[in-house]
């Protein structure tokens, strides 16, 4: 087996997405023995070399074999660029067949951002980086230019780096489960499980400050998530966000998420703005009351108002606003209606997701019934209707005077699309900006959290993921804080 076969052993799964984009991954089921679609690839003295074929129509290409850097980093840049050949012919392949041009071209990964942050490090300018992802990508302007615009909102903010760290402390609790959802989170029910979760996350909590300190690197941001951590109660929220500062003081940045309006009170407001928190998020998701019930969220679009005129009456200085573009049983009128109450209640940033259609969420569950003839599934919007919901949250975004800062893809999202975070000047969240483009180390606190740790000059991330189910998190909470000392303290 030569180099390049054994950088594409793995590889299937990737292809099976790129394929996907075209609504072709059919045609690789069962790839390469059970394919009609078959590859060659050829390693020569200078090049990788690879080739797909039907019979009816061909696509090859070539890259140059990487030589840069040492041992370990080479061979990181041969692999990444074998896979990236391959990835690359296959979507040649089935844009020849399919006639088809997807709006994000064949980049399949999660941060598109990357390429174009790349070629403005070569020296490129923000013209020629959108040619080029044209060119190389077959991304199309629109998009090569949002991303332009990204990276320069991206280089304006404070700049990460080795010395950093950043904390998240997750609270894997709702009120209800939403019908897209598919974190590791779960009902708060009767509470049984709340004063020994929290027990365990304040005694890895004070662990991670004692890892921070002794990592010697310095806090840059802190971010509280969920699930819903408004949804604990008032006393045990208003310990959490004391423990927060009292163990990760100092930081440039505060988010508390306070996604469902239907558990925020004043009290907690209070206690978010005590602790020295200037961020939060108030998520409606969507402004009207039949999808709402739809998605399985239990509070209406008055109680959103509700919400926003309680945190404004409290001094919250930044509320940012969640909306997905593409839910079940909505059209662009309905989408249109949110905007406007997005306007209304005039938050400081706003991030329009595309619904993504995850496999263990309940939607994903009725989609793979009805496919499977168990049941009907749900009444999406078309592909262009999506893309004409996210074209409408960007023009919002923009009456309302903010500008695009991050952007993150996911599989199975409704027309290829993306969500993209947009922010008054001076509102960009540095954590969200951090987490997406994986450019500083995260510390990651609380059930199905995963630590991050970064090699910059290898290309490489280190991981250490804490165990998603609650009850399991609680009585293995000794490995979770020994494995972030072994990732954070070990020598590189």
């Amino acid at each position: 087996m030569n180099q390049l076969t054994n950088y594409l052993e793995t590889i299937g799964p990737e292809l099976l997405n790129t394929a996907r984009l075209f609504g072709m991954e059919e045609m690789l089921r069962g790839f390469p023995e059970a394919s009609p679609v078959r590859m060659r690839a050829e390693e020569t003295e200078e090049h990788y070399r690879i080739s797909f074929t039907d019979g009816a129509e061909t696509a090859a290409g070539e890259v140059r074999i990487p030589r840069d850097g040492e041992a370990r980093t080479r061979e990181l840049h041969r692999k990444r660029a074998a896979r990236r050949l391959c990835k690359q012919t296959l979507y040649d392949f089935c844009r020849k067949k399919s006639g088809i041009q997807p709006p994000w071209g064949s980049l399949t990964g999660v941060r598109p951002t990357h390429l174009m942050l790349e070629a403005l490090a070569e020296g490129l300018t923000p013209e020629e980086a959108v040619l080029r992802l044209e060119r190389d990508f077959d991304v199309t302007p629109e998009k090569a230019e949002l991303l332009a615009r990204i990276a320069g909102v991206q280089r304006e903010m404070p700049a990460p780096g080795d010395e950093w760290m950043d904390v998240y402390i997750g609270i894997p609790f709702c009120t209800t489960r939403c019908a897209y959802c598919s974190f590791s989170s779960g009902e708060i029910g009767d509470g049984r499980l709340v004063a020994p979760y929290l027990e365990a996350l304040q005694r890895e909590m004070r662990a991670g400050a004692e890892i921070l300190r002794e990592s010697g690197r310095t806090l840059r941001a802190v971010y509280v998530g969920g699930g819903t951590p408004t949804a604990l109660p008032e006393a045990e929220f208003r310990r959490l966000t004391e423990r927060m500062i009292a163990c990760f003081p100092g930081a440039r940045e505060y988010t508390v998420e306070a996604g469902r309006p239907d558990t925020i009170t004043r009290d907690k407001l209070r206690a978010i703005r005590e602790a020295g928190v200037r961020r939060i998020s108030i998520n409606p998701q969507t402004m009207n009351d039949r999808t709402l019930q739809l998605i399985g969220r239990a509070h209406s679009a008055q109680q959103v108002r509700e919400a926003y005129a309680l945190a404004r009456e409290e001094g919250i200085p930044h509320i940012n606003m969640d909306v997905i573009a593409g839910l079940y049983g909505e059209g662009l009128p309905e989408f249109a209606r949110t905007m406007a109450a997005a306007e209304e209640l005039a938050p400081e940033s706003l991030t329009v997701h595309t619904l993504a259609i995850k496999r263990s969420s309940p939607l994903g569950e009725r989609q793979t019934a009805a496919r499977q003839g168990r049941g009907e599934g749900a009444p999406l919007p078309s592909g262009e209707t999506a893309a004409a919901m996210v074209r409408m949250g960007r023009e919002t975004a923009e009456r309302m005077g903010m500008r695009p800062y991050y952007l993150y893809k996911q599989k199975y999202m409704a027309g290829n699309l993306e969500n993209t975070g947009y922010a008054l000047p001076g509102h960009e969240c540095v954590y969200n900006v951090d987490i997406m483009e994986e450019t500083s180390h995260i510390l990651a606190l609380g059930a199905g959290g995963i630590s991050k740790r970064i090699y910059p000059e290898e290309g490489h991330i280190g991981r250490a993921p804490n165990v998603s189910h609650i009850e399991t998190y609680i009585s293995r909470i000794d490995e979770m804080i020994s494995r972030k000392r072994e990732l954070f303290l070990e020598k590189a």
